[in-house]
């Protein structure tokens, strides 16, 4: 009787499918684990790898792999990458025509597809899971697990009703896999779609090619187009703003200076979103001004910054938005401004909100978290990675704080007259009236109401009105102000502030710079490797030629890390080709005789 094929390894499939020498971190482990039938939950940071944690162990065993995936462009772009490599993989989701449908569903009921990927609502909708019942299942995969969270920034409540594949199918694995989890979401994912047994896998969320820049907003859009043509001048990146309205605005103002943009929001009709998105995908230098309707599932490598000209939310949804820029390792740079009345309107809108107090007090301490990273004074990464319960030793020298350390000061005095006026003036007026109280101003409001006579009046001359109003930014941000319930705009005194008011407890600020910038303005390349701009800009013009011949995206040909390779490497046959990170078998095939002949063809002087 002949003996079944034998079943590749994890590292042969590495190194022939997926072109890589050897795995990285947890990878491995997670494959063993997952390959060998085990349920597993994999926490990796954006770029960490964590797909090939469940494309390898659905090539190991027999059968479909199943990936429930929530976006449909993140569907296509995997399907995309895996077809390059020779993986026999497909999508079934809304946007496809009943031909393409109808091939997909014939593929896999002939066993004829490696990998499936499939939106939560049509795997639970109708007779799917019925289907899949006849078939060989070789894991289940639950991709941006984090979804499944109702107290988490991308809740879907189709990831809800998951949990009935460990009921259906309860000798088939699961991987629950997700970039962005605190620990009760991280508890919450395992509570709903994993079992009691499942191994839990927690890789290093610390992103150390990113350099964090954090400012005050000044003059929002001439800083935004001073970061771009300073250090990011004809690279792609990510601009989040917190409007519709703004995201046109500012990609409008955006073009009129000559850097190419586009406007991406949940307003614009269906077709504007996806052809906007796969501009953006498909092309070199491209920004994309967005709300954060844009980002999950975008799996484009060389997104060199992500700026934000609001604040965030929570600090989850900041990491996770920031995670989109350098997912190929090379240098990247998230750059965030904002302003007092960026922390005046988030706690304002949680004041107001509906949600139960639970939940309140629990974005509450989000924001918390969130503008504790902003206005620390040393290094970022320990208070970035600590949310995340992860340690981290500081001195990172890759974040501004580091890289230029902000003075401080003792504002104990000052903090005390601020808050003293706020409680003097009736708690019920905004920022701008308290400074003028305490500067002495003789407005029309401070005489109608008699605020002239306060005792706070004119205590706060010797600081200027930046002064006042860095102050007032500082005590929102570190709880001890907090804005009117009502929401008339006005401040009132938190809990928190007794002990410093009774000068039990001393503060310190930051003193603010006049611009958010770092002292060097050394532009952000791609890579410290000396590359001749020339050859640099011939081999993304052979990468181009290839993907529009094969109406893919430019990196789903190559990352520019592999591009980058060819240039320190010199490969001058397909032997040392093959050596190249990110070659395969598949690829060595299909490109490796162009991307040879494009080097051969430029002046030896270029090739150094």
């Amino acid at each position: 009787m002949p003996q079944p094929p034998e079943r590749p390894t994890a590292l042969s499939l590495l190194q022939r499918v997926f072109g890589y020498s050897e795995f990285r971190g947890a990878q491995a482990e997670v494959i063993d684990c997952v390959a060998a039938g085990d349920h597993a939950l994999v926490l990796m940071p954006t770029g960490g790898g964590k797909s090939l944690c469940f494309q390898i162990p659905a090539l190991i065993r027999p059968g479909v792999g199943v990936v429930v995936s929530p976006l449909i462009a993140l569907m296509q772009d995997q399907v995309s990458a895996l077809k390059q490599q020779g993986v026999k993989a497909a999508a079934l989701h809304s946007g496809l025509t009943p031909e393409a449908r109808s091939e997909v569903e014939h593929n896999l009921r002939n066993g004829e597809l490696d990998l499936l990927y499939v939106a939560p609502e049509r795997l639970l909708s109708g007779d799917f899971l019925n289907r899949l019942s006849r078939l060989d299942i070789a894991l289940f995969a639950i991709d941006e697990a984090h979804c499944v969270s109702q107290w988490g920034h991308d809740f879907r409540p189709e990831y809800l009703q998951l949990g009935v594949l460990g009921e259906r199918f309860a000798e088939v694995p699961r991987i629950a896999l997700t970039a962005t989890a605190d620990y009760r979401t991280r508890e919450e994912i395992c509570r709903r779609l994993l079992p009691d047994n499942a191994k839990r896998f927690t890789a290093s969320f610390d992103r150390q090619n990113i350099r964090y820049q954090i400012g005050l907003k000044a003059r929002p859009r001439e800083q935004l187009l001073r970061f771009i043509q300073d250090r990011h001048a004809g690279q792609s990146g990510i601009v989040y703003c917190m409007s519709r309205r703004a995201t046109e605005q500012i990609a409008d103002w955006l073009n009129a200076r000559d850097i190419p943009a586009l406007a991406y929001h949940a307003g614009l009709d269906a077709s504007v979103r996806e052809h906007h998105q796969s501009r953006f995908l498909r092309e070199d230098g491209l920004v994309i001004v967005a709300t954060v309707a844009f980002g999950m599932g975008i799996d484009k490598p060389d997104v060199r910054f992500v700026a934000h000209l609001d604040l965030p939310k929570t600090l989850e949804a900041y990491y996770q938005e920031t995670g989109r820029a350098g997912r190929d390792g090379l240098p990247a740079e998230a750059w965030l401004i904002y302003g007092l009345q960026d922390i005046y309107r988030i706690r304002q809108m949680q004041s107001e909100s509906s949600a139960g107090i639970e939940h309140k007090r629990s974005e509450h301490r989000r924001l918390e978290a969130l503008l504790g990273f902003c206005e620390t004074t040393t290094c970022r990464r320990p208070t970035l990675l600590g949310h995340f319960d992860e340690s981290h030793p500081g001195d990172c020298a890759n974040c501004d704080n580091c890289l230029a350390p902000p003075p401080t000061w003792d504002a104990t005095h000052a903090a005390q007259r601020l808050l003293s006026c706020v409680y003097r003036t009736g708690q019920r007026f905004g920022a701008g009236h308290v400074i003028d109280v305490l500067r002495g101003e003789s407005t029309e409001r401070i005489r109608a109401l008699g605020h002239q006579h306060l005792s706070t009046f004119g205590l706060g001359q010797d600081y200027s009105r930046a002064t006042w109003q860095s102050v007032t930014r500082q005590l929102l941000a570190h709880g001890y102000l907090a804005p009117d319930p009502e929401g008339h705009g006005g401040l009132r005194l938190s809990d928190t502030c007794r002990p410093l008011l009774r000068g039990e407890t001393p503060l310190a600020l930051r003193e603010d710079q006049p611009a958010a910038k770092l002292q060097s303005r050394r532009r952000v390349e791609a890579s410290d490797v000396a590359v001749d701009p020339d050859t640099w800009a011939a081999l993304r013009a052979e990468r181009r030629r290839l993907a529009e011949s094969e109406g893919v995206p430019p990196y789903v040909i190559f990352h520019d890390t592999t591009l980058l390779a060819m240039l320190e490497q010199r490969p001058i046959n397909l032997e040392e080709f093959a050596q190249l990170p990110g070659v395969g078998a598949r690829k060595l095939e299909r490109y490796g005789e162009a991307f040879l002949a494009a080097m051969a063809a430029l002046p030896q002087s270029s090739l150094g």
